[in-house]
């Protein structure tokens, strides 16, 4: 028997960190796991299942865009090097300060990106995401139109690029669709938020623009089986990819089979909350090209009100991760649609959540009941 891979995962509190230990620790994957995060494990709302994929031993509390702390993060007791690094880590709220997204994510990104070549990773994965392709209803493959439309999506382009250009980095890079799944704090989340309080005002949930608005998604359990498979595949010799055709760094778009849409998330949430759900007529759409932040604004001074109220009513006086706050960052009238196919061709991988469906909102939505979020 080889010996188990031994894997760092920097930012692996975070959504998609946290689930690719616990698939890890769950399955037995690796040898070791070290999860490297700058938030302690007991302020990071941890559901309880997650306690020893991500706490313990197993987690080093240090910030990773920090020269000084990579020595520390990356030397192991054993003298050996770490055979996959995840960089799972950088800043992911929407609206923040391009020096924050500069600082937390490029220069971190480059700073583990850096050091794992020096050390000989076998393979280190950058998570990206499909915001950096040129909108456009036709689902963007990996090679097409490059053109980012949120600010994450710009600084997560320039740390493609620049990693690519680190001699004897051995980069693979995973593009995202919209992640959703239990706990899920952003997106699906303040989408189910909001529709929480229009069922409580007894009135209809209304999106702009309309409803063939491309808002392709993916499975926070398929999103963590394609970063193992991708992982395994370039350790053993990144088999079928060919770089003149393909470009020299493995890239890899993760999206579920669904073509999800506004108009199916709205069927799927107005079925869950038995509201009427719709979009805003086309005045509405054209004036909000224009004044965006004003109709976000008053959008969220109409929710933000009520939905502290039905936290106050339910008894939940620790507020958790969710909220129905809607950023302007993510209600451009923007495309994201992903072609996924070259994971399935290149590494027969198979989505074990293939759409988004009823059930499976309703189990983020019971997530959230557990940890006393919901009311």
């Amino acid at each position: 028997m080889a010996e188990k891979p031994s894997v760092l995962i920097v930012g692996g509190l975070g959504y998609i960190g946290r689930f690719l230990a616990l698939h890890i620790h769950k399955n037995n994957l690796a040898s070791e796991v070290r999860i490297v995060d700058k938030v302690l494990p007991q302020l990071a709302w941890l559901a309880p299942e997650f306690e020893e994929a991500c706490a313990g031993p197993k987690f080093m509390q240090a910030d990773a865009s920090r020269e000084q702390s990579l020595q520390r993060i990356f030397d192991r007791s054993n003298g050996k090097q770490w055979d996959y690094v995840f960089n799972c880590g950088g800043e992911t709220r929407y609206s923040q300060e391009e020096e924050v997204y500069k600082l937390r994510s490029l220069e971190l990104s480059l700073a583990v990106g850096r050091e794992a070549a020096k050390r000989g990773v076998k393979c280190f994965i950058e998570l990206s995401t499909g915001m950096v392709y040129k909108p456009d209803s036709a689902p963007s493959k990996e090679q097409d139109k490059l053109k980012p439309w949120s600010k994450i999506a710009v600084f997560k382009l320039q740390a493609e690029e620049e990693l690519a250009k680190i001699p004897g980095l051995n980069l693979a890079i995973v593009r995202l669709s919209h992640v959703y799944g239990p706990y899920a704090s952003q997106w699906v989340a303040t989408a189910l938020c909001m529709a929480r309080v229009y069922q409580a005002l007894g009135s209809e949930m209304k999106w702009l623009w309309t409803k063939n608005l491309c808002t392709n998604t993916v499975h926070i359990h398929d999103v963590t089986r394609a970063l193992w498979q991708v992982a395994e595949w370039y350790a053993a010799g990144k088999a079928k990819w060919d770089a003149a055709k393909m470009g020299p760094t493995p890239t890899f778009n993760v999206v579920d089979k669904g073509r999800t849409t506004q108009g199916i998330m709205a069927d799927l949430i107005g079925d869950v909350f038995g509201i009427k759900t719709g979009f805003q007529g086309t005045i509405i759409s054209n004036f909000a090209k224009i004044h965006l932040h004003d109709v976000v604004e008053d959008v969220n001074d109409e929710l933000l009100g009520p939905w502290a109220g039905l936290l106050e009513d339910a008894g939940i006086t620790k507020p958790g991760p969710l909220t129905p706050f809607m950023e302007a960052e993510l209600l451009k009238d923007t495309d994201l649609s992903m072609d996924g196919s070259r994971l399935e061709e290149l590494l027969g991988f198979k989505y074990e959540k293939p759409e988004i469906n009823k059930e499976l909102l309703q189990e983020v939505i019971e997530s959230y009941k557990r940890m006393k979020w919901w009311p």
